[in-house]
C-alpha cells in the first residue's frame, strides 16, 4: 500500500511533469499517481469529486485522510526524502501566502502551461515519457 495516493490532473503539461520527477525520485514506490481523467476512475475512486480534484490537488494518506494542494505537494516530497523542498511553504508565517499562489496557479495552470511549455493541455499526458 502507497503512503499517499496524488490524485492529479493528467492533461495538465505542468502537474504531469511535476508526477513525472516525483515518480523518478520515489524508489521505494511509496507513491501512486492517479490521473483523474482516467476512463475508470470514478469506479475506483468514487469518493472523489473529480470536479473538485480538478480545481484543487487531492491526495490520500494511507490512514484514508484526504489532503489537499500544497499538503499534497509537501507530503509527496517527503515521501521521496525531499521535503526539505516544500517545508518553507508548510511554515506558519508562509503557509497562507502559498496557499493563496497555489489556489492561483491551479486555477490558472493551463494558462502556465501554455507559457512555459508550449501547450496548455495534452489529451492524455503520460507519466512514462
Amino acid at each position: 500500500m502507497a503512503a499517499l495516493i496524488i490524485f492529479y490532473d493528467g492533461g495538465c503539461p505542468l502537474c504531469v511533469k511535476e508526477m513525472r520527477q516525483l515518480k523518478t525520485k520515489d524508489k521505494q514506490h511509496k507513491l501512486q499517481f492517479e490521473n483523474i481523467w482516467a476512463n475508470d476512475f470514478a469506479e475506483r475512486f468514487p469518493h472523489v469529486d473529480i470536479a473538485e480534484a480538478n480545481r484543487i490537488l487531492h491526495g490520500q494518506k494511507a490512514d484514508g485522510d484526504m489532503i489537499y494542494g500544497l499538503d499534497v505537494t509537501h507530503a509527496a516530497w517527503s515521501a521521496v526524502g525531499r521535503g526539505w523542498m516544500t517545508a518553507a511553504l508548510r511554515w506558519p508565517v508562509i503557509k497562507w501566502l502559498a496557499d493563496k499562489g497555489y489556489l492561483f496557479f491551479a486555477r490558472n495552470r493551463n494558462g502556465i502551461s501554455k507559457l512555459i511549455t508550449g501547450n496548455a493541455r495534452c489529451l492524455q499526458c503520460s507519466l512514462d515519457e
